[in-house]
């Protein structure tokens, strides 16, 4: 994980110096989107992201996999499809390069599966192992999917369910069980092309994608971007194994509490959900699913097609920005 505190980061940016105006980018870093998103032509539009995290699995091809998956997920949020990518490496000069080969390896073919070419990269001797990429896609200028669009009405889809920070967390400290690790590693390594696809045909209003924020985070980014205020039932909210169960075995990474900070009093919690819930809720993610702000018919349909869940609804703006009941 290793992100920076959320509430921190929005300090640094708010204090950057202003930019030249420039009518072709269609989305910067001002509303807190998933990716830069700037015009070539009418038809055609870069996307462009960069992410990288220390080690989230014990095997490195697992950790390469993971981290492509990740760094794609930002452009795939934005309706757009990848192209290329350029990878980032932290690696220690005096550690074995067959593990190093084997995380590029992971990547890479999980780059290539999806249609992407890693074209080269940079890699730096740090003591701290660190892998990603930097991607760039292309989106039609009228199809990008922002983070600002939902409207009173539509219903919120997740298409993962959440705990992967718990569950790495439990990873690292020995306590985790063979198969929640497994469903761990296998949500972490589903691709989000088809979501992104189906969600573009259906017409979305909003989407991002669940990661080092939380699930509140994000949604919280969303709600304030696009004026509206989501109401999340906690309940319909799904959850890889054990989670709850680590949770309340102190199983939480540091984004608990930074995550908790950043939204502050935006979010009203109903006293009936649970201390563990609420963590979850707030849990970081690695290559999280997307969550997507859709019409009732459009949702209907999503969900025919691809497997996601009915979380909440977006209302009208009055009170907190995120209102879990």
């Amino acid at each position: 994980m290793a992100k920076l505190a959320p509430r921190d980061l929005v300090q640094v940016l708010s204090e950057l110096p202003p930019q030249p105006s420039d009518a072709n980018v269609l989305v910067g870093y001002e509303k807190a989107d998933d990716a830069g998103v700037f015009r070539l032509r009418d038809d055609v539009a870069l996307v462009q992201t960069v992410d990288f995290f220390t080690p989230i699995a014990d095997d490195p091809e697992t950790y390469g996999r993971i981290a492509a998956i990740n760094s794609l997920n930002d452009i795939y949020a934005m309706g757009g499809r990848p192209l290329t990518a350029l990878a980032l490496v932290c690696y220690p000069q005096k550690e074995e390069m067959s593990v190093l080969k084997r995380i590029l390896s992971g990547g890479q073919r999980t780059m290539n599966e999806e249609g992407v070419i890693v074209l080269g990269g940079h890699s730096v001797d740090d003591d701290q192992i660190k892998f990603g990429y930097a991607v760039t896609g292309l989106v039609h200028p009228d199809k990008v999917v922002k983070n600002s669009g939902a409207k009173p009405g539509d219903l919120l889809i997740l298409t993962k369910p959440l705990g992967t920070g718990a569950i790495t967390t439990a990873i690292k400290r020995g306590v985790a069980k063979e198969e929640t690790v497994s469903a761990a590693m296998r949500v972490m390594t589903q691709s989000a092309a088809r979501a992104a696809e189906m969600m573009v045909r259906v017409g979305a209003h909003a989407c991002t994608d669940i990661t080092g924020f939380g699930l509140i985070g994000h949604a919280y980014e969303l709600a304030r971007a696009s004026g509206v205020s989501l109401r999340i039932e906690a309940g319909r909210v799904p959850l890889l194994p054990d989670v709850l169960e680590l949770i309340s075995q102190g199983m939480l990474t540091r984004g608990d509490r930074n995550n908790r900070a950043y939204v502050g009093d935006a979010v009203e919690i109903a006293p009936y959900v649970s201390r563990e819930m609420q963590s979850a809720l707030f849990d970081p993610q690695t290559a999280g699913g997307l969550l997507i702000s859709l019409s009732p018919a459009a949702a209907e349909e999503f969900i025919g097609k691809v497997e996601a869940y009915i979380i909440g609804e977006v209302i009208e703006r009055d009170g907190p920005l995120i209102l879990v009941v």
